[in-house]
């Protein structure tokens, strides 16, 4: 019996000469996948509908391994997302960290909802690496290892200047600092951001301007805990790191070192 669902197009494999297996990530069930016969023709009525990142309807028949899909009906393409290399090399990333971490068909609406308005925050041009840190650290609670971002994690004060440590899964106050000699320094900001970022509905986000430092504080922090806690090795993340060291090289030319540097706002609506 076909069943229909909401869904998002998170990895497809060519299966022979013209037919795909499709990974969707489903409101109602979780991760599916399905075949989608003749998909890879261009003709196909089913070509269209099983693009990466694609959201739609779709009607599929469920088995314990590989279903079977029937038809879907596209709600939102994502087309600007696949049109930019660096657009699609974040969204690549976040599918791949959704993929690696879900298991199949075990529903989770606040995870599909999630995903659903970052890829489409994407689409709409909005700060790629902000929203990247954004899902990266509200999928530390999805995987069970969320760090202690709303008070020391030693003492349990929640005012003070505060660092990073990895070892001690989250922020450590001044007062506690010398408890761990690899902490990483923070400012008031990446503080500030990494609380928001932890707590903040997404369908709430509103205007994002962040300094460029900034951001490599919350990159290094997110990283690392990544490293230490998550066992993830995804090719994504190694072409983003690539990305970045680009835009390093890039923004060392005349004239764009201090661009965006006076001003870092992140409010809601």
């Amino acid at each position: 019996m076909f069943e229909k669902c909401e869904a998002i197009v998170i990895r497809t494999v060519d299966y022979g000469e013209t037919n795909k297996i499709v990974t969707f990530f489903t409101r109602e069930w979780g991760k599916v996948a399905a075949m989608a016969r003749g998909a890879k023709k261009p003709s196909s009525r089913l070509s269209a509908v099983t693009q990466p990142f694609t959201y739609g309807h779709y009607l599929i028949r469920r088995s314990r391994g590989v279903g079977v899909l029937h038809q879907g009906e596209i709600i939102d393409s994502m087309r600007t997302i696949r049109e930019d290399i660096f657009t699609a090399a974040y969204a690549s990333y976040i599918v791949e960290l959704t993929d690696k971490i879900t298991e199949e068909q075990k529903r989770n609406p606040y995870l599909f909802e999630l995903l659903l308005q970052t890829l489409q925050y994407m689409n709409e041009g909005r700060d790629l690496e902000i929203l990247t840190c954004i899902y990266e650290v509200k999928m530390l609670s999805v995987m069970g290892i969320p760090p202690t971002l709303d008070r020391c994690a030693i003492c349990n004060r929640t005012e003070g200047n505060f660092s990073f440590s990895v070892r001690e899964a989250g922020f450590l106050c001044h007062r506690c600092e010398a408890a761990d000699p690899h902490r990483i320094p923070l400012s008031a900001a990446a503080v500030r951001l990494l609380r928001l970022f932890y707590y903040i509905d997404i369908s709430r986000l509103g205007t994002i301007s962040v300094k460029e430092r900034t951001k490599r504080e919350l990159r290094t922090v997110i990283s690392s805990y990544y490293d230490e806690y998550s066992g993830l090795s995804l090719k994504t993340k190694r072409f983003l790191k690539q990305i970045d060291e680009l835009k390093v090289i890039s923004s060392s030319g005349p004239n764009t070192g201090n661009r965006n540097e006076n001003n870092e706002n992140t409010s809601d609506h």
